[in-house]
């Protein structure tokens, strides 16, 4: 099975692929620009990556999951995908992918941290199924 995770987030999307159980790897974040273009974008990688199902990080337990999905639900309709979706929860990635970088590379927001995001949330989830 192949997955692509994604870290959505407001200014970039983080993305990162697997398809093997014990292996995950960032792949090249898409800078948000407006929805349509980002959605666009995200198809694209899931059919160049073939992938399978989609691993999408969200906040799971506080106030605000249900709105997260909702609004990851209308996203995921816009990039028209139609294998399954799976919820993993993102908590602390962003700061994991942080510590990973430190002292590697100088911090530049360009999606960098973001796919990292999504490669650990890919690696959370692959250690469930």
């Amino acid at each position: 099975m192949k997955y692509i995770a994604i870290d959505l987030g407001l200014k970039r999307i983080g993305l990162a692929y697997s398809a093997h159980k014990d292996f995950a790897t960032p792949l090249k974040a898409v800078q948000r620009k407006n929805r349509d273009q980002a959605s666009a974008e995200v198809k694209q990688v899931l059919k160049e990556w073939e992938a399978d199902a989609v691993v999408v990080g969200i906040p799971l337990g506080g106030s605000s999951e249900d709105e997260m999905k909702r609004r990851i639900a209308h996203f995921m309709n816009l990039v028209d995908f139609k294998g399954e979706i799976f919820y993993q929860d993102e908590s602390h990635s962003s700061l994991e992918a942080e510590n990973i970088m430190k002292g590697e590379i100088k911090y530049i927001r360009d999606g960098r941290i973001d796919s990292l995001s999504a490669m650990i949330i890919l690696q959370r989830f692959l250690r469930t199924i």
